[in-house]
This record gives C-alpha cells, sequence and structure tokens, in this order.
C-alpha cells in the first residue's frame, strides 16, 4: 500500500476510534450499541468515500469490526445479504448486459438517431429517448451512460469532426455529451431501476415504515421527469450551443452503422422480449402479486432458456456481485441504526431545533443541503448511504407526509449529481472525453441545479399532492 493509499486508509480508522473512545459521551437517548453502530458506519462510509480498498473490500472491513466487537452477532449481520431491493438491484444488472452483449441497445440508439437526427437538437433528443427506454432495466447508469450511449456519441460527433484534441469539440461533442449526462441524471431520478442507489433508498425507507413501489416512485416522478427531458435540452442548446446546427448526414452515418450490424439477430429479438416482460411486470407486479425482485428473476430465467447470458456471464458480471456485497453491508448498517435507536434519537433532536418552521420549509431545507452536500461526495450512493435514512427520519419527524418525503429525498439522490465532473459514476467517464471543460461542467450544472429544484421540489410536490401521494 502506498503512502496515499495508507493516508487514505488511517483518516476513516482514525476516526473511528476516536468516536468509539467517545462512548462514555453519547447522548443519554442512545444506547452503546447504537453508538457503535454509527461510529463503525461512519468509517465504513468514510472508507467508501476516500477508497483505499475497493468500496466492496471495506464494507467487509465494516461488516466483520460489527461483529468481531460485538455490536452485532453474526446471524443480524449476515441477514442484510437476503435483502431483496438488493437482489433486484443485481439481477438487472445481468439485465443490463444483455443489452450490451446483443447489440440491441446500440440498435436501438442507432435507430432513433436516423429517425430523428436531422438537425442537432434533434439528435439530442434522440439520443435521450434512448435512455429513457433503457433506464427501466439499466441501474447501473454508469453503464448506460459508458457502454451504449457514449460510444455513440463520441463517433457520431467525430464523423462531424468534432474532437477534443483538435479544439474542435464545441461542433456537437460538447452539446451532445453534457446533454447525454443530464439526461442519464433525470431518467436515473425516474425509475426506481434506473440507479443502484433507488433500491437503497427504497430499503432504508422500509426500515422506517414507508412502502414504495417500482410504480408509486414512476408515477411520482414521471411528470416532472419528461418536463426535464423535454425543457434541459432546449436549456442546454441555448447557453452552450452546438456550432452545428444541421446534421443531414447523420441518418447516413447511423444507417451505415445499422447496415454493419445486419438484420436483427435472434439474441436481440429474446432480449427485447425479456426486457418487455420486466417493464409489464415491474408496473403491474403489484395487481399480479407479484414483487419487483421476483419479476427480476424471472427476466434472468428467460435470458438463460434462450442462452442470450451463458451461466459464465452471469458469473463474470462484477459489478453485480460488487454491487451485491457492500450494498448489503451498507443498508444493514443503515437499518441497525434505527433499530438500535440512533436514528429516532437524530432525527428527534435536529426536528426540536427546526420546531419553529413548518414541515414545507423543513423538507426543503433538506432537500437543499441533500443536494449541495453532494459538493463533497464522489458517489450518489455513498451519499445516498450516508445520509438518506437520517434526512427522513427527521421529515417525519418535523410533521412532513412520509412518502412525499421519502420519494423527493430519493429523486434528489439522482438529481444532485448535477453539481461536479466527479459527482457519480457516469460523470468521469463523460468529463475525462474531454469534450465539455472543467469550468463549462460546472457553471452549467449550477445553472440546471435550480431549475431542477424547482421542478422536482415545487412542481414535483404539487403533482404528488394531485395524484394522492400525500
Amino acid at each position: 500500500m502506498n503512502t496515499k493509499a495508507l493516508w487514505k486508509f488511517i483518516v476513516p480508522l482514525a476516526i473511528g476510534i476516536i468516536f468509539w473512545l467517545l462512548t462514555p459521551m453519547r447522548p443519554a437517548a442512545v444506547s452503546v450499541a447504537g453508538w457503535h453502530m454509527l461510529t463503525i458506519f461512519m468509517a465504513t462510509i468514510i472508507g467508501c468515500i476516500l477508497q483505499p480498498l475497493p468500496i466492496g473490500a471495506i464494507s467487509i472491513l465494516g461488516f466483520t469490526a460489527a461483529v468481531l466487537s460485538r455490536t452485532l452477532d453474526i446471524d443480524t449481520a449476515i441477514a442484510g445479504f437476503g435483502n431483496p431491493s438488493i437482489w433486484l438491484i443485481a439481477i438487472a444488472f445481468f439485465i443490463s448486459r444483455g443489452f450490451i452483449k446483443t447489440g440491441l441497445g446500440r440498435r436501438v440508439a442507432l435507430l432513433f438517431v436516423k429517425l430523428f437526427g436531422k438537425k442537432t437538437l434533434g439528435l439530442a433528443y434522440s439520443l435521450l429517448s434512448v435512455d429513457l427506454l433503457l433506464a427501466p432495466a439499466t441501474p447501473s447508469n454508469t453503464a448506460r451512460a459508458g457502454g451504449i450511449m457514449f460510444p455513440i456519441i463520441n463517433s457520431l460527433s467525430r464523423s462531424f469532426g468534432s474532437k477534443p484534441e483538435e479544439n474542435t469539440e464545441r461542433k456537437v461533442g460538447s452539446f451532445l455529451t453534457f446533454t447525454e449526462f443530464h439526461a442519464n441524471i433525470i431518467t436515473s431520478a425516474m425509475f426506481l431501476t434506473a440507479m443502484a442507489g433507488n433500491p437503497l433508498a427504497q430499503s432504508l425507507a422500509k426500515s422506517q415504515g414507508i412502502h414504495i413501489t417500482w410504480m408509486n416512485w414512476f408515477t411520482a416522478a414521471v411528470v416532472p421527469g419528461l418536463i426535464c427531458l423535454i425543457v434541459v435540452p432546449f436549456i442546454i442548446y441555448k447557453v452552450y450551443p452546438p456550432e452545428i446546427k444541421e446534421t443531414p448526414n447523420a441518418k447516413q452515418w447511423a444507417q451505415g452503422e445499422l447496415d454493419d450490424m445486419g438484420p436483427l439477430s435472434r439474441p436481440e429479438i429474446y432480449m427485447g422480449i425479456a426486457f418487455l416482460t420486466a417493464l409489464i411486470l415491474w408496473m403491474s407486479g403489484t395487481a399480479l402479486g407479484i414483487h419487483a425482485t421476483t419479476a427480476a428473476f424471472i427476466t434472468l430465467v428467460i435470458l438463460l432458456l434462450t442462452q442470450v447470458l451463458t451461466w459464465n456471464d452471469v458469473l463474470l458480471e462484477k459489478g453485480a456481485w460488487d454491487t451485491l456485497i457492500w450494498f448489503s453491508v451498507l443498508v444493514m448498517m443503515a437499518d441497525q441504526l434505527n433499530k438500535l435507536g440512533f436514528i429516532p434519537w437524530l432525527s428527534k433532536a435536529i426536528s426540536t431545533s427546526l420546531g419553529g418552521f413548518s414541515w414545507p420549509i423543513v423538507l426543503l431545507l433538506l432537500l437543499l443541503f441533500y443536494f449541495y452536500s453532494h459538493y463533497l461526495f464522489a458517489s450518489s450512493t455513498a451519499h445516498v448511504s450516508a445520509m438518506y435514512a437520517a434526512l427522513l427520519a427527521v421529515a417525519i419527524s418535523a410533521g412532513a407526509p412520509p412518502l412525499l418525503s421519502a420519494l423527493l429525498l430519493g429523486f434528489f439522490g439522482n438529481l444532485m449529481a448535477s453539481t461536479t465532473h466527479y459527482s457519480s459514476g457516469p460523470a468521469p467517464i463523460l468529463f475525462s472525453s474531454g469534450y465539455v471543460r472543467q469550468g463549462d461542467w460546472w457553471k452549467l450544472n449550477a445553472i440546471l441545479a435550480i431549475f431542477y429544484i424547482i421542478m422536482w421540489a415545487g412542481l414535483g410536490s404539487l403533482w404528488m399532492k394531485l395524484i394522492g401521494i400525500y
């Protein structure tokens, strides 16, 4: 371990030791076990942020510390690996792999470019439509942006002579790249299964007695989401315009790429059937009595029986197994913080200090804090893990409607990526391409952040009131 990595390891360890030694000075309402759980959770989260080791390894260290210190018994700790929401995400990674392996995701994107790519703005809308279509079955927004969308954007931009190394990125590449980044943020917020942190929020809300389903998440998000998908590309087009406004050659380029791919293959057809099956079951699962995770298993079975995926593909999907491990540990720890009394104490303490404010003001302040504190995070999922449960508990204790609070905080767990070039998985992939300069990235995000807050906290709340969420 080099010196830099050693320091990244020492910092969370030192913080953990300090807080452990402060156990005698803990608030009277917090049990010893609750304080120790907080200490281990904080050290684990800081380790996940600094990453002296991969997140999965850090989570195993935290898991082991919780058991060895007898903060938790092994049966309680190991039960966290049976969380159905986390298995939903793991299986959705496999479904996402099917899109990439069969080429169906690329084919769909090229078809949209062919149909709507006459103008640069239309080209952007066609690409975000693909992101919207793929999002429900692609929980890795990083894979969606980096594995499917960006290769097409990069090839398309270069076909128009837009190349960062030649300082011609502003022709079309900058606009398309930055628009895809925001399309990815919006679509991630619209579906429970579109970003890995969303089911984590679902699990954390469940531990506080709030039932989030795939359908009520989508129903609450659809109006602000669609408005953002329509308006945000136009805002970017006006404040960060491409030099090339017409792209008549895009259709010919897309057709050429489609010709190279050949006719629709049998694996692509099977992949399409599996995707539609998953989507139908996720949307109607409540009425049919089929759990969302069961629907995901059904979809995986289809992919295995049709040999779209082999068992070796499943075993080699490292992102899924990695997520299953560290998500399980973090969700288990957050759940124990609630059961051991720390979250109830914290929410009561904060809500008491905010007692002079009405619940809408408290909820708005919490959302703003959640959003802008993301400048300190390089992972949306780590941020959700660290703050979601506590902020939700504070909102509820202040009198805010539980489901409204849970959903808004869930949406903002995605929207807060509109901050930095290191804010989430897709951000460094798209930023490192060189199409958008860092100053432009931060400035444009600061503008769009205000729009998102108004649309989702304002219009989104009104929409949820209209449909009876609260």
